[in-house]
């Protein structure tokens, strides 16, 4: 289990953190000419304020965690439900009760937030909105900005993402102890593998492994694949058995303190066929260019983009015939959220890798109801120790079981 220290550190350093977290989104929002921020990611009111909703829990948690940013404070949103956790947990912050009448007192709620800019001669009223659109349905869009025509509600997207993908070092530690818990977990389940085996009964048992050692919660639901299921880069687990001479796909994640590992590992159920061997020797080689890629840029100190690291890997496969079996991007970033900023892929929009981040890279080779190999490894990517680190652990060499 993680012990208590480490968790009361963890809090204490993202009490310490969230006023300089806060400052860096004013910054924007002040070059941007918007004189408050509207949030409603849950992932996104952690960050910032220190709410905290379980995986799934936002469904029916109404409006409590939704969040507004101020020039002098920060207003959280909560009903009954929530009103004495967000009280615990956003120190600071002003709890404002709301429960079936948001769109009613949204008006009140602007009137008594400030604006991040002085205006000369006039009150710092709240006349221009950030608010994150991709997040927020059309018919709340609407009913908002009926009830309060004189604030202009301004689309905004991804901003507390890429302040959250440049991770403080209590955060990698957090995901660096989930991945020590999944990388174990998997360990354990090894000498459980063996053909009749079902695969949603080895999903439960990895699932379990990784609840009762350590881990808070998983991190996504456990997928394992096993033969031609195998090609289904994100499929479930079923109640097929697996088979002798099969691929055997994992793909899991711990959770630590909100904070989540992910790693897939490609298994064979007894000895492998000279085919899925070769399979398996090109996703590696793949993933090993990616990272020799990232290891250059570490010791020149030159960033390289997402686009850099994605055709590294995406070109091995390429050249080998299966660039058709590769369609998604090498990684995504991951911490509060298991998909964040970065995102590695050809089709992403262009940037510089931030740093440090932490990302998976995960190349794939997926051949339509005959098998799938996919090898993902979480890194941490540091120009300033300078420093690439593996943050999974678990063997990468093609390891046979069940046999």
């Amino acid at each position: 289990m993680t012990p208590a220290d480490d968790r009361a550190r963890w809090r204490e350093g993202d009490r310490a953190a969230r006023p300089r977290r806060l400052d860096r989104l004013r910054q924007r929002l002040a070059q941007e000419g918007l004189d408050a921020y509207f949030g409603v990611r849950p992932e996104n009111a952690r960050y910032l304020t220190g709410f905290a909703l379980d995986d799934g829990e936002e469904k029916v948690a109404g409006q409590s965690g939704y969040f507004l940013v101020g020039g002098d404070e920060v207003v959280v949103l909560a009903d009954s439900r929530y009103a004495e956790q967000a009280g615990e947990q956003c120190e600071g912050a002003r709890i404002e009760p709301v429960y079936r009448d948001f769109e009613q007192r949204w008006p009140a709620l602007l009137a008594g937030l400030r604006s991040i800019r002085e205006r000369a001669g006039s009150a710092p009223a709240v006349r221009r909105l950030a608010v994150e659109a991709a997040a927020v349905s059309h018919a709340t869009w609407t009913s908002l900005s009926a009830a309060e025509p004189a604030v202009e509600l301004v689309p905004v997207d991804g901003w507390i993402e890429q302040l959250r993908a440049v991770k403080e070092p209590l955060e990698v530690e957090r995901i660096r102890a989930a991945c020590a818990v999944a990388d174990a977990a998997l360990a354990r389940l090894l000498p459980r593998i063996q053909p009749g085996v079902p695969e949603r009964e080895l999903a439960l048992a990895l699932e379990w492994e990784m609840r009762t050692n350590g881990a808070d919660d998983i991190a996504f639901g456990v997928a394992c694949l096993g033969g031609p299921r195998a090609a289904l880069p994100h499929g479930s687990p079923s109640d097929r058995p697996i088979r002798a001479g099969e691929a055997l796909l994992f793909d899991f994640g711990a959770q630590i303190d909100g904070y989540r590992s992910d790693m897939t590992r490609t298994l064979f159920v007894d000895e492998p066929s000279p085919r899925d061997r070769q399979l398996y020797e090109l996703v590696i080689l793949a993933q090993e260019c990616a990272l020799d890629v990232l290891q250059a840029s570490v010791r020149s100190g030159v960033v390289p983009t997402n686009r850099d690291i994605d055709a590294a890997a995406r070109d091995v496969i390429v050249e080998d015939g299966h660039g058709e079996h590769f369609g998604h991007g090498l990684g995504h970033g991951i911490g509060l959220a298991t998909h964040e900023l970065p995102s590695l892929g050809s089709r992403s929009p262009e940037a510089a890798l931030p740093t440090p981040s932490v990302f998976s890279v995960e190349p794939g080779v997926y051949l339509p109801a005959d098998t799938g190999v996919r090898i993902e490894d979480l890194v941490l990517f540091d120009l300033d120790r300078p420093a690439l680190e593996r943050l999974t652990t678990f063997p990468r060499e093609l390891t046979v079981v069940g046999a």
